[in-house]
């Protein structure tokens, strides 16, 4: 089971002194990619002129720009709420970036009570993440809404 105090610990200490965005972001995915179990994909996508654009992320290749209400991604930015899928190809207008990904989890990100992006994760597992996953995700997320500087986007 991840220890998501400890992941939003880490990334306060690896955030320390510098709010910009890209390295925060950077960091966090890597966090991320490294500390969960059974991952192809941990990164965000960022808003930018109405859609999602791809910003910084671990994992294999990923499409590059998301319309609101399209996929996952864009579903969850749409509806800004957390979606946990547990079946991505049960979903309506899944969009297949990777073809391995089988189960994926995306929380929206706010700043100024805007919604600046999403981060998205991605697994080859179905039903990959629990509401424990949920949880700690969301809580990761608050860290970053609290400690980055999205003013940029």
């Amino acid at each position: 089971m991840t220890d998501y105090r400890l992941l939003t610990e880490q990334l306060k200490a690896l955030a320390a002194d510098e709010p910009n965005f890209i390295p925060v972001l950077s960091n966090a995915s890597a966090l991320l990619k490294e500390n969960l179990e059974d991952l192809n994909w941990a990164g965000f996508y960022l808003m930018n002129k109405g859609s999602l654009l791809l910003g910084p992320f671990q994992g294999k290749v990923a499409c590059i720009r998301i319309a609101l209400g399209k996929g996952v991604c864009g579903t969850a930015a749409d509806k800004d709420e957390t979606l946990v899928v547990g079946n991505v190809h049960e979903f309506a207008g899944h969009i297949a970036c990777d073809c391995a990904s089988n189960s994926e989890i995306v929380v929206p990100i706010h700043k100024n009570g805007k919604l600046v992006g999403v981060l998205d994760i991605d697994s080859p597992l179905l039903d990959r993440f629990s509401q424990d996953d949920k949880n700690g995700l969301e809580d990761f997320v608050k860290v970053l809404e609290e400690i980055t500087d999205f003013s940029d986007l």
